[in-house]
């Protein structure tokens, strides 16, 4: 007949067989866990792509319309400018012919300024 020294080891056998699948189950769900984690980080980082993505696309777009708009604001300004720019020609050459003394003493009067201006 089996002793109870005998049966004891068996048990502690029996009860470490226990712990062992315990600590197998909460590894194994440790692991599922890890990996459902990892698809999540997945998942986000690839829905963090497509919005980064997104807004920079929409930031593409801004700047390009801006920089149209302000193209064509320019192009208006220069126009404006060269029109001025005309018109001044235009008044200063009909004085010229209906003043030519004038417009002479004008300029000698205002080389003279020049010429002090630069000489200091």
């Amino acid at each position: 007949m089996a002793t109870t020294s005998d049966m004891a080891p068996t048990r502690r056998k029996s009860g470490n067989g226990r712990s062992a699948t315990k600590a197998e189950t909460r590894e194994q769900q440790l692991e599922s866990q890890v990996v459902q984690l990892q698809h999540d980080l997945k998942a986000i980082s690839e829905t963090l792509s497509k919005l980064t993505g997104e807004k920079v696309g929409e930031a593409r777009s801004l700047a390009t319309s801006e920089v149209q708009h302000l193209r064509e604001r320019g192009q208006q300004m220069l126009s404006q400018a060269q029109d001025q720019m005309g018109e001044t020609e235009k008044q200063l050459k009909d004085t010229i012919r209906d003043k030519p003394l004038t417009a002479v003493v004008a300029a000698a009067g205002i080389g003279f300024l020049f010429a002090l201006l630069t000489r200091h």
